[in-house]
């Protein structure tokens, strides 16, 4: 029996996929992987990563903020990932979303709201999340002490 996989966190809408996305998908097949969740770090990056799902039958599109680029997001975003939440079928998870301190000047309360709104819309449409923590374990863990906690998703840490 081989194993098959199911790669739950890969960036395929960033530039090093750019043009190979074709031949990536069949080098992850030959590997073992057979199904890619591509998660969105940002608004603008929503159109890609849906893009992507709709072409390649083995991508799976997931849509977050991510804390890393908060000084990118605009105060709207959330409205944005509620926006195209609404509109899509095929999205099945909102990520990445989480908190980070890795950054000189992290924005922490910022990036406190906007996971808390993620993990609103999680819980409104349905949604596991992909989590995101960078020497934040104990202050991403506060929010799920609540009862009002979206589905169970994937945590990668740093």
């Amino acid at each position: 029996m081989s194993w098959r996989f199911i790669d739950t966190h890969c960036h395929f809408d960033f530039p090093p996929f750019t043009g190979d996305e074709r031949a990536s998908i069949q080098r992850a097949c030959e590997a073992g992987v057979e199904k890619i969740i591509v998660p969105a770090t940002e608004a603008a990056h929503f159109p890609r990563v849906l893009a992507l799902a709709a072409r390649f039958p083995s991508l799976y599109a997931a849509l977050g903020l991510h804390p890393i680029v908060i000084e990118r997001h605009a105060d709207d975003d959330p409205d944005k990932l509620q926006q195209a939440l609404a509109q899509q079928q095929n999205v099945v998870a909102v990520g990445e979303i989480g908190l980070e301190l890795y950054r000189d000047d992290p924005q922490f309360a910022r990036q406190e709201r906007f996971l808390d709104a993620q993990l609103q819309l999680a819980k409104r449409y349905d949604l596991p999340v992909i989590l995101h923590s960078r020497r934040t374990h104990d202050k991403l863990a506060l929010p799920f002490t609540r009862p009002d906690l979206p589905r169970p998703g994937g945590v990668p840490g740093w």
